[in-house]
Formats: C-alpha cells, structure tokens, sequence
C-alpha cells in the first residue's frame, strides 16, 4: 500500500497536476482576501481574521478537489492499467486507500502555504497577536475534514467511469449537493420538525460547527462518517467489476 501511496504521489509531483492545484488554490485565496476588492478582501473587512478564508476555501476546494480525484481510477480504467492493478498482492481497499491519501496529501499541501496569511493578521492587527487563535485552528481543523470528505467523493466518483470529464462532474454535483444541497432543502421549511434533522445531514452545518473552535464528537464523527461511506461505495463499484 505504501508503495502504491508513494507512486500516486509521485505521480502528482512529477506532473503539472499537483503544482497547478497548489497555484491555483493559492492565487484566487491570495487574490480574493488581499488585493480584489469583494466580500473577501481583509484589508477591507477592517478586523484581524482570517474568516474569509474559510468561507471562500470550501468553494474553491469543490472545484479544486474533483479535479484531483477525477483520474485516480478514471485513467487507470481507460489505460486499461487497473485489471493489472487489481491483480497485485493487496487488497481493493488497500488500493483506495492509497490513491485517496495520496489525494488528501495534495490537499494538505495547499492548505500549509495559507499558513503565511494567519502570519500576517497576526501582525497586522491594532494589538499585535489579537486574533481567536481557538476559531482559527477549529477552522483549520474544520477546512481539512471538509477536504477529507471531498477527496472521499472525488475517489468514489472517479471509480464509476473511465471518463475524467464525468468524474469532474459527477463529483462537483455530489460534493456541491453535500456541502450546501441539504442546507438549501431544509431552508424551504417544507418538513417541520425533520427540517434540522435535514440541514444536520450537510457538510456545511458540521463544518460550520467545527470552525467556531469547539471540536464535537458529533461533526468527528458525521466527518468520519462521510469518509468512510464513500470509501465503502467505492470498493463496491471495483467490487462489481469481479462480477
């Protein structure tokens, strides 16, 4: 599996893939809160937060991520390299495994260059250092769940077509749907009291929570939760190709 972990990274490094998602991440993030006059900019907004990265990040990993994940299984199935693949002496989840960690390991390296922004608000603010460290870091922590879960969905979109373009579309929709789709049906207040039930099964209500600072079992494990059903499907879709 290592050796797998090894070679899907490599793979990124090696291509332009990984360092046009790092770039691309990094210049409408940088952009939007420094230069861009929007809703985002921080000079702007007037106070030493780095709340509008966090709010901007989730948009841009829905894009960003798909385009990760869309050949990790997509092009092992068009090269017919994955029949090969299959047959080697690990198991199928050992397989997803890998390619996902491999996917989320890019993620984290785009994540790490932000670091220079919170650097810098925590600089530039009228008290030097006065900044919610605990809201940042919990957005931190929140932003990277997100992205776990967006790469789980990336990996299982990946595995049920060999064309890429697909699997960048298929898993924008079901990562937009996710992130923000039950949000938007539980504000219609078509359902009563199952309204909350609806909103709590959307990433946005979990990692909003996440990002005030209080770290709750419950988005852990709606997080974990998520990761894990994607991963499942995933290995029941290679699965379905021994039928």
């Amino acid at each position: 599996m290592l050796t797998l972990l090894k070679k899907e990274i490599n793979s990124f490094l090696n291509s332009l893939i990984g360092y046009i998602v790092i770039i691309v991440f990094l210049m409408i993030t940088g952009l939007s809160l420094w230069v861009i006059h929007s809703g985002f900019n921080i000079p702007d907004y007037g106070y030493a937060s780095l709340s509008s990265l966090f709010s901007l990040a989730p948009w841009v990993f829905l894009i960003l991520i798909p385009a990760v994940t869309m050949r990790l299984f997509a092009d092992e199935k068009k090269t017919g390299t994955i029949e090969i693949l299959l047959t080697k002496p690990i198991s199928d989840l050992q397989i997803i495994l890998a390619k996902y960690f491999a996917g989320l390991i890019l993620v984290i390296f785009s994540l790490l260059p932000t670091l220079i922004y919170f650097f810098s608000i925590y600089q530039l603010g009228e008290d030097k250092g006065n900044i919610d460290l605990g809201g940042m870091w919990g957005s931190y922590i929140g932003l990277l769940f997100l992205g776990a879960a967006f790469t789980s969905i990336g990996v299982f979109a990946s595995s049920i077509s060999e064309n890429q373009i697909i699997s960048f579309i298929v898993s924008i929709f079901l990562c937009g749907f996710i992130y923000q789709g039950f949000e938007a049906i539980s504000s219609l207040k078509l359902f009563g009291n199952i309204d909350l039930f609806i909103k709590q099964l959307g990433i946005d209500a979990h990692y909003a929570s996440v990002s005030r600072g209080v770290i709750d079992t419950r988005d852990v494990l709606y997080f974990l939760s998520v990761i894990i059903l994607f991963i499942l499907l995933t290995k029941f879709t290679l699965g379905s190709r021994k039928w």
